[in-house]
């Protein structure tokens, strides 16, 4: 599976109206990447147990 690209992410957001640049978008993107592995990790080590 291809990265997401910052200036995808700009294109994304800037046709929802949200203007920001390439570096804004980088750091988003770096940020959400962050989230996403704690939430995986999360999910993993409780063993799906929430259902």
């Amino acid at each position: 599976m291809e990265k997401l690209k910052p200036e995808k992410v700009v294109e994304i957001l800037k046709a929802k109206g949200v203007s920001v640049t390439v570096e804004q978008a980088a750091s988003i993107l770096e940020f959400l990447r962050k989230m996403a592995s704690i939430v995986v990790s999360q999910y993993l080590k409780t063993g799906n147990n929430k259902r």
